[in-house]
């Protein structure tokens, strides 16, 4: 399928590796041209040549910690008028209610509901100006069912949830639209760590707590970093035009809900 954006220009942030990566690789392969963001200069730039000689499209690489201010102006100066946007940040710690203090909570909400909002902030006019604009929020699938010891995330994911809900009816006349990925366990650097937590608590091996996560997974495997990034471009596709304020769940199954 020709997802009509070639020569369109995308920011996706964290995409040095993991799902931010399957993003900007998908996106590439539709023919964008990628602004790639992450904290780590060298797995970056490793990325973003790997990038290049793949699908031969232009990337600009910015390595900043796009949770700050200061991180944001960077990226934001190289990303100007892109007419695509990835958010994406990785998750905080797993930990019980009783342990997280006030500043915890600050970290959360500047990482996954501040960031995202403040950069929506800054490129949506451009976008709407332009009457085009696709906005993907990696979230998680803990906003639809929380999940106890990720109770940071839960917060901070939702109230950008809420954010996101009201934000993409008011810009979708214009068309532009913005919607969430709620991924499931997906086999990053971020379920291995999780991996070892439940590694450390249960006291057995890693393939052992690999193989009781997956089977809380209907699919009996952890998704993968490819096939979210195709989610992803599509979306950011000239098909998903009306798809609005929709919270889109890959997680094999593992969230029991209907709806």
């Amino acid at each position: 399928m020709d997802l009509g954006i070639k020569g369109k220009r995308a920011l996706v942030c964290a995409s040095s590796k993991g799902l931010g990566r399957g993003c900007a690789e998908a996106l590439a392969a539709a023919g964008v041209e990628l602004v790639m963001n992450a904290r780590g200069a060298e797995a970056l730039l490793a990325t973003a040549d790997d990038i290049r000689t793949r699908f031969g499209v232009p990337v600009t690489t910015v390595a900043a910690d796009v949770t700050t201010e200061s991180g944001q102006v960077e990226v934001l100066a190289a990303a100007k008028d892109v007419d695509i946007l990835v958010t994406n940040a990785g998750g905080p710690p797993p930990g019980l209610w009783s342990d997280w203090s006030r500043d915890d909570f600050i970290r959360a909400l500047e990482a996954n509901m501040l960031a995202p909002i403040a950069l929506m902030k800054a490129l949506l006019p451009g976008m709407i100006e332009r009457r085009w604009g696709r906005v993907i929020n990696i979230t998680s699938q803990s906003v639809k069912a929380p999940i106890a010891q990720l109770g940071l995330s839960n917060s901070a994911r939702a109230g950008l949830t809420g954010y996101v809900a009201g934000t993409s009816r008011q810009v979708a006349p214009f068309g532009v639209t913005i919607n969430n990925l709620l991924p499931g366990i997906h086999d990053t650097d971020r379920a291995t760590a999780l991996d070892g937590g439940v590694m450390q608590t249960r006291g057995i091996s890693r393939d052992e707590a690999r193989a009781e996560r997956m089977a809380t997974i209907p699919a009996r495997r952890y998704g993968t970093r490819e096939e979210f990034g195709a989610m992803c471009a599509f979306l950011a596709s000239q098909h998903a035009g009306f798809i609005v304020g929709q919270n889109i769940l890959l997680d094999g199954g593992a969230t029991n809900a209907t709806l």
